[in-house]
């Protein structure tokens, strides 16, 4: 894994590099570079008990990758709101769907100062992509944000990512959270969703609650591991394209399982629903 130093120069002001960041945690469990050791600390607390933590990270993101492509490709997709888009890493949102249709519109959501810096750096030069600065946990200011009105036309269809960050929201009303992202979406948007997930069942669930308990006690703070009941909520009033709510590794695979999955891959669930 990566292990870069935390030289002044390269700290974005607004960078507290003594607490850990949702968003470098990620980059490091994805083997990036921008991260910190408060960072990769909450990655090794975690590993005590689930030695393939990183893992999250990389079914997480290979989910994320398949659902562009099928938004991009089959339905026929040219906006996306990604909420939480974290630090640039290969094939981020923008780059898979403006491979498959040049035209589409990309809006990323984010509040981390690391991130930001990073995305207008890398979006300078990308006119139909950009990222704007709110609170992805406060939908009305997020859908209320000039730039994401302006980019964004919400008489047309389009994708909205919630990939990886509702598990770091620790209140109970998440489906309510989501419930006002979906209702101010027009008809033939897609919702996509991964999410941490405890199986409820003894040989994975016993390990979710482990982990959990690690994120929420590590410089993180929090990374819930909801049950497949309270993770569905979050796609009510929506028609779940198939195979419905599974693993991320389940969710269209890209070809043949040559391996069994490893257990930690049993503790993260995939899914994108349709609003009629």
């Amino acid at each position: 894994m990566s292990q870069p130093s935390a030289y002044p120069s390269a700290v974005p002001v607004g960078v507290d590099i003594s607490r850990a960041s949702i968003a470098r945690v990620y980059d490091a469990a994805l083997n990036g570079k921008d991260n910190f050791a408060i960072d990769r600390e909450v990655l090794d607390q975690v590993r005590t008990v689930a030695p393939g933590v990183a893992e999250l990270a990389w079914a997480n993101r290979d989910f994320l990758i398949r659902a562009c492509r099928f938004l991009a490709h089959e339905a026929g997709i040219e906006q996306y709101l990604d909420l939480g888009s974290g630090l640039p890493t290969s094939e981020n949102t923008h780059q898979v769907v403006q491979r498959i249709r040049p035209n589409s519109r990309v809006v990323y959501v984010d509040n981390d100062p690391m991130v930001l810096t990073h995305a207008r750096v890398l979006l300078e030069e990308n006119t139909r992509t950009s990222i704007v600065e709110a609170d992805i946990f406060r939908p009305l200011t997020v859908l209320g944000h000039p730039a994401v009105r302006t980019e964004l036309d919400f008489h047309r269809p389009m994708a909205l990512f919630q990939v990886g960050t509702l598990h770091h929201y620790l209140a109970d009303d998440a489906a309510a959270l989501m419930a006002t992202y979906i209702d101010a979406l027009p008809s033939g948007s897609y919702v996509a969703i991964a999410h941490f997930f405890d199986p409820e069942v003894d040989e994975y669930s016993d390990l979710a609650r482990k982990m959990e308990d690690k994120f929420v006690h590590s410089p993180m703070g929090g990374g819930r591991f909801r049950t497949r009941a309270e993770i569905q909520a979050m796609f009510d009033g929506l028609e779940m394209v198939e195979p419905g709510l599974v693993l991320c590794d389940d969710w269209w695979p890209s070809g043949p399982r040559l391996a069994p999955l490893s257990v930690v891959r049993h503790c993260i669930v995939g899914g994108v629903g349709r609003k009629p």
